[in-house]
């Protein structure tokens, strides 16, 4: 059988290392994301794959959208979950609502808002910034004064800028945003479920998360929400979105968001992923939004409290601004963040993070993310960061 196999294979034998056996260590992960699934979501992920087009994955898709719609306090018809991260998320709202030539006003209070900039100008997007201190959100002044003078397209902003543990208001900015008929992007990719949140009331036109921070799902997924006049600027483009695999017209047939009577297929989604998400949203659903909010409220206020205990300062000192799904801690002079950050994984399998983009080297992050935002797991960083500078 294949007489030319030692002719044509580049690789005669299959990889040693794959004979062995996959064994993986258990880590409390309290970083800013991935966070801890719980047994429910686990077990979700033992079930036999379905086809994407069966009427169980269908009906899952549909259970999930019921979901999304309630984690994210609105009545969008087109919501949904994309096959992706939350860059994902982030490229799709960006895509399907700008066109080359248009302008862009992106709040920049950490990396997430230099990201969106970026991706902006590679579809021909003008992008211009409003740059904050990266412990201080932007206010209504200071984006009106700006509205005023670019006449932006749409405003982006982020609700959890996780890079430096900062959170945006948006109370009263979508409304000062439509003022200027403009619309409103936030990425809620680390606030969903454990920060306040009311889509349709605080005039949010499109926001997306990730489903592996609070939802508490495995990464791969990121639910996605358009609002009637996003969706009006999406149907009324002069071109098409630069992305097929992201337009979120072909997305909404497929989750049948149009009123379509049956679905049209656009790609293969992860059955075990849609699994994995409807028991997540299912949980939040039996909890409750409010009880999600107090409780990682609870075990943020526990952690702080902590900190200052412990002579620890978090990085984001105006209270308003602080979040309760991801600490910032300053950094102490002369501490090897490293160091901490492996000391804590090898004695306690927590995971700590050191900081990201502009904050590299001046914090610790530590993210109460879904199930591990409780009073134990707090306890548990806690006393992993009980490691004085000059044992270090």
């Amino acid at each position: 059988m294949y007489p030319e196999w030692n002719q044509l294979a580049t690789h005669r034998n299959p990889p040693a290392i794959l004979k062995t056996k996959l064994q993986l260590p258990v880590k409390i992960l309290t970083g800013p994301g991935p966070t801890n699934c719980s047994e429910r979501v686990l077990q979700s992920l033992k079930n036999q794959v379905l086809g994407h087009l069966h009427p169980e994955v269908c009906q899952l898709m549909d259970e999930i959208k019921a979901g999304l719609q309630y984690v994210f306090q609105t009545n969008n018809r087109l919501t949904l979950a994309l096959s992706a991260s939350g860059h994902g998320g982030m490229e799709a709202c960006l895509t399907n609502l700008l066109e080359p030539g248009e302008t862009i006003l992106v709040v920049k209070s950490g990396i997430w808002g230099e990201r969106a900039a970026d991706m902006a100008t590679r579809i021909g997007v003008h992008a211009e910034v409003i740059e904050t201190e990266h412990t201080s959100a932007v206010t209504l002044e200071q984006l009106e004064t700006a509205l005023h003078r670019h006449n932006p397209v749409a405003v982006f902003m982020v609700h959890a800028e996780s890079s430096t543990g900062l959170k945006q208001p948006l109370e009263g900015f979508g409304d000062l945003i439509h003022k200027y008929n403009a619309l409103f992007i936030v990425d809620t990719v680390a606030s969903l479920c454990g920060e306040p949140f009311f889509m349709d009331s605080w005039g949010v036109d499109a926001t997306y998360t990730g489903s592996q921070k609070v939802l508490g799902a495995p990464p791969g997924l990121s639910p996605i929400s358009f609002s009637p006049r996003a969706e009006k600027k999406l149907l009324q483009r002069k071109t098409k979105p630069s992305s097929y695999y992201l337009d979120m017209t072909l997305l909404g047939n497929y989750w049948k968001c149009f009123g379509n009577e049956s679905r049209v297929y656009h790609h293969t989604i992860s059955a075990t992923l849609l699994y994995s998400l409807r028991e997540a949203l299912a949980e939040i659903a039996e909890e409750g939004l409010r009880a999600s909010w107090t409780r990682h409220a609870s075990a943020a206020a526990r952690l702080r409290r902590g900190l200052e205990l412990r002579g620890l300062r978090s990085y984001v000192k105006i209270p308003q601004y602080q979040l309760s799904t991801i600490i910032s801690i300053e950094l102490p002079p002369g501490v090897d963040d490293t160091i901490i950050v492996q000391r804590a994984m090898k004695n306690y399998n927590v995971e700590i993070s050191r900081g990201l983009g502009p904050t590299v080297g001046k914090v610790l992050r530590v993210g109460l993310l879904g199930t591990n935002a409780t009073f134990g797991k707090v306890d548990l960083v806690l006393r992993a960061l009980e490691i004085l500078p000059s044992k270090l």
